[in-house]
């Protein structure tokens, strides 16, 4: 009988540390608090900012896209996931890993007044590395033509996603995409 009591008192203090029952779950609850949903964000404005550098980072709940613009405005932007990249120009096809494909359209191009070439990267298909990251797979350049740049983000997976521009540093701005690790 003693041993019988001692483990129904163990059960009662387990149960009033949370540690045999987990709490509630909500059905609204969303992963990190986060709210963002998958379709197409976009805001019209064009820039004469041009494109200067693209890179990316980690956070705990996202992966983050960022597209650095030279002296001006932050510029419009389209993002949506596509079923396939293109080329800006050609429609020629951009293979890109991942199980779905983030298009990233800056309404800003990557060349000055004069055509000069203001972002040229060294390998157009490995933009940045994303190796290890939880939700990037591979950030390719499409091209830039009549004003704005085409940037492919292949992704884990259609997962929601936010876009927002800042101003600086300096007279720059910046173009924001960030891609939840989860639902």
């Amino acid at each position: 009988m003693k041993k019988l009591s001692i483990w129904f008192t163990a059960i009662l203090v387990a149960v009033g540390l949370g540690l045999l029952v987990p709490g509630p779950a909500s059905a609204t609850a969303s992963y990190c608090g986060l709210t963002w949903g998958s379709l197409m964000k976009t805001d019209g404005s064009m820039s004469g900012a041009p494109v200067t550098n693209v890179r990316t980072g980690q956070h705990y709940c996202f992966d983050r896209l960022v597209v650095d613009l030279g002296s001006g405005p932050a510029p419009g932007y389209s993002v949506r996931y596509v079923g396939q990249i293109t080329q800006d120009g050609s429609g020629k096809p951009v293979d890109v890993r991942g199980g779905a494909r983030l298009q990233v359209v800056v309404r800003a191009p990557a060349y000055d007044d004069s055509g000069h070439a203001t972002y040229k990267p060294a390998d157009q298909l490995e933009l940045a590395n994303v190796s290890g990251y939880q939700t990037f797979r591979q950030v390719v350049w499409a091209g830039s033509f009549e004003g704005q740049s085409t940037l492919g983000v292949g992704v884990r997976a259609r997962l929601p996603f936010r876009v927002f521009t800042l101003d600086g540093p300096g007279s720059g701005s910046r173009l924001v995409v960030d891609v939840a690790h989860f639902w």
